[in-house]
């Protein structure tokens, strides 16, 4: 690109110009640097980004042998001669640079070996060489790990793999080397020896990132279009990152408590009938549960919007009916729209032109459930206001929660062409720029149109997404399968979610396709219990997957732990008061808290709830020991109160039943009464548990369902035990007192 030669600072930025490019440094705040070279749009406004983020920061542009630096008062940003750079902590340390040498494929596989491989049918799309119309190369040192990237398949650390960021509704079985999902989360975080930072790519297009699986040089971002955009954030440790990437692209908005609880689904709950067996079963069972879900066979011939009158009955009856016994209505909505001049939702649509169009300016069609259907063009505001309004038609006969599918967005007949004409933040482009953030307009059309409608904070879940849509949705892992590795794969990528901003997300317990097992379904729940969605949810052609379908021993042992869900519930929920501060998840890898131990660096089989319960799932088959790995500190065991000093591994009994969970010494745990659904009875009663002789919490509390909060109408309690006596001060009082606060000792 020539050599560095002109600078000049204007306000927050920095714009550099070398012969024939430029690129633009932003700061941000004070760890927090945007790095532009604007390849295709200076002025690009960003989908995961809203509003200024920008922190009037102090911040030095001194001109050095070298070229240029950067400074604020955390970070260093060094600018050299192609727009080489290197990014240094407040100490000098380097941290991240580019590297300057060439791609090489350190598996180089000759033209002759190509050609035989695809003469037999193999795919041999990653044995060659790709350059990318933007790509940069960073230097990659021998311990550095990675983290994030979403619900991406195969181990929490990234080290090694190579994945794309395009949503893709893969129905094969998804392996630890896929590529790509449904999801397109281009951040993670970097950890090394003595340091540790934050990278977010906001870009579009698909792109790719390589973790040394090419060369161990070397990792790489690519892209096939747009800017090279990225931003670089600082930080002491690694929550300090996720502090810094939720900052830029929002903290989930806290939830309802009642969409915390359970939830039972089935692709295949055909009629009415079918989901009030279902609900009275989980009652006569005595399983606590808040919604039955509705699938897309509740709709009028999967006409999105309608009621399917002959199967389900009147419109809001059933609904009505289930509310009386604690069930909310939560029901799934796709995308693709059917072509039917005589289906409003369509025709409403075509005249006011708010569907997508193929490169010849005709309305696009391809086909989804309904058959042929057309595609809302989520990315204009007039489009989105539409879709949120027609929820009204839902909510009018009582549905709380909406449940978006099939919105990467899927397709039956081939996938959608790049050039079919869609908006991005009403800018008209094409496919191949909106692909990935589709999903995320329709969650935030979705949000808005629930929160108007109801008042109420929304449940929203999503199957697709981008970076920023934790603003607006819940999400789960997908269509998986009833499979052990699959049931292993839950802790990383449920963790993964987390440090990316997803702090409400969870998999399908039990697996949605195929068929499960006794044993495979016990340990999916029980494994399952500390996650902020928590369905149990299968396909149609699998068998039945509800827990009585399986015998006593089955359901006993899964009432049990749907039932311990419901009582650790008040301190899930502070968790997630506790993130509307901090980006912190719920379920969090060891590696989050205790990121210089080296036995958590690729830990894959056991979590952290919040900082003080660590949880080890039993994650194979025929197990009834494993091995705990519990880390500094003092840890009592739940079920037997025993205590163990921390860094060590241990072994520990794990039957059929029993799921090992850790208290970690010093720690007040909230919990609840046991009720059948949240809203059975009143939560007056505050229990505590406590561990250890000397401890201290926090509790939060407000009505759970509405957002007086954000007007100071909740209690924020801090409790400190001290020599068998406990002690209560009020931090916040702004909502009505539990009557009775009890407590025990662990």
């Amino acid at each position: 690109m020539g050599k560095v030669f002109t600078w000049e600072v204007n306000d927050s930025t920095v714009e550099i110009k070398s012969n024939n490019q430029r690129l633009i440094v932003q700061v941000i705040t004070d760890e927090i640097i945007r790095f532009l070279i604007p390849k295709w749009k200076a002025d690009y406004k960003s989908v995961a980004i809203e509003g200024d983020v920008t922190v009037p920061t102090d911040f030095d542009v001194d001109e050095t042998e070298e070229g240029i630096e950067i400074k604020t008062g955390q970070v260093t940003l060094k600018i050299m001669e192609n727009f080489q750079f290197a990014f240094l902590d407040r100490y000098g340390d380097e941290i991240l640079s580019s590297y300057q040498g060439k791609r090489v494929i350190k598996d180089n596989y000759s033209d002759k070996a190509i050609g035989f491989l695809e003469s037999e049918g193999h795919d041999t799309h990653n044995l060659k060489k790709h350059e990318y119309a933007i790509q940069v190369l960073f230097n990659l040192r021998n311990e550095e790990r990675f983290y994030g990237m979403g619900d991406k398949t195969g181990f929490l650390n990234k080290r090694g793999y190579a994945y794309e960021n395009w949503n893709s509704d893969i129905p094969q079985i998804h392996h630890e080397n896929m590529p790509a999902l449904y999801k397109s989360i281009p951040f993670f975080i970097g950890k090394g020896a003595g340091y540790v930072y934050g990278m977010f790519f906001d870009n579009t297009f698909h792109s790719y990132l390589d973790f040394g699986k090419e060369n161990n040089n070397y990792f790489f971002y690519g892209a096939d279009n747009g800017n090279l955009d990225f931003y670089f954030m600082g930080g002491e440790n690694i929550a300090d990152v996720v502090e810094h990437y939720t900052y830029l692209t929002g903290r989930a908005p806290l939830p309802q408590l009642w969409t915390l609880g359970y939830h039972q689904c089935r692709w295949g709950y055909e009629s009415a009938e079918d989901i009030r067996n279902v609900a009275k079963e989980m009652r006569g069972h005595g399983i606590p549960c808040e919604s039955i879900q509705y699938d897309i066979d509740y709709m009028d011939g999967f006409r999105v919007f309608t009621w399917d009158e002959k199967e389900y009955g009147k419109p809001g009856e059933l609904i009505a009916e289930l509310e009386e016994d604690g069930f909310k209505a939560v029901c799934i909505i796709d995308p693709g729209v059917k072509v039917d001049d005589a289906y409003s939702i369509y025709s409403e649509g075509i005249k006011k032109d708010y569907f997508a169009h193929d490169k010849d300016g005709n309305v696009y069609t391809n086909e989804v459930w309904p058959g042929e259907s057309v595609y809302p063009d989520f990315g204009r505001k007039e489009v989105r206001k539409w879709w949120a309004g027609n929820h009204k038609a839902l909510t009018d006969i009582g549905m709380q929660g909406i449940w978006n599918d099939m919105n990467e967005p899927a397709s039956f007949n081939g996938p959608l062409p790049l050039d079919v004409k869609f908006s991005v933040n009403d800018r008209l482009t094409n496919h191949e720029e909106a692909h990935n953030v589709y999903g995320h307009f329709m969650s935030q059309a979705t949000y808005e149109g629930m929160k108007e409608l109801t008042g109420k904070r929304p449940l929203v879940i999503t199957r697709a997404c981008y970076a920023g849509t934790q603003k607006y949705s819940a999400v789960w892992t997908g269509d998986n399968q009833s499979v052990w590795s699959h049931l292993q794969m839950l802790i990383p990528q449920l963790c993964n979610l987390g440090m990316s901003g997803f702090t409400i997300a969870g998999t399908d317990i039990g697996g949605f396709g195929g068929d499960t097992n006794p044993e495979l379904l016990i340990r999916w729940i029980e494994a399952s219990t500390f996650c902020t969605f928590y369905r149990n949810h299968c396909a149609k052609g699998q068998m039945n997957q509800e827990p009585w379908q399986f015998g006593e021993t089955v359901l006993d042992i899964y009432r049990k732990y749907v039932k311990l869900h419901y009582r650790f519930l008040p301190y899930i929920y502070d968790l997630l008061f506790e993130s509307q501060i901090t980006g912190l998840p719920v379920m969090r890898p060891l590696v989050l808290h205790y990121e210089d131990d080296e036995n958590t660096f690729n830990l894959n089989n056991e979590f952290l709830v919040g900082e003080n319960m660590l949880v080890a799932p039993v994650l194979e088959q025929g197990a009834t020991k494993r091995m705990v790995y519990l880390p500094v500190g003092t840890w009592v065991n739940y079920w037997t109160g025993q205590r163990f000093s921390g860094g060590v591994h241990i072994i520990v009994d794990a039957p059929i039943d029993m799921m090992p969970i850790f208290i970690k010494e010093g720690s007040i745990i909230p919990m609840y009464e046991e009720v059948q659904y949240v809203g059975e009875e009143p939560y007056d009663t505050l229990k505590l548990l406590i561990a250890g002789e000397s401890a201290w919490g926090t509790h939060y509390q407000d009505n759970g369902e509405d957002f007086e909060y954000l007007e100071g109408e909740y209690n924020l309690y801090s409790f400190t035990y001290e020599d068998g006596k406990l002690d209560c001060d009020m931090l916040h009082e702004g909502y009505e007192k539990y009557t009775d606060i009890q407590w025990e000792k662990i």
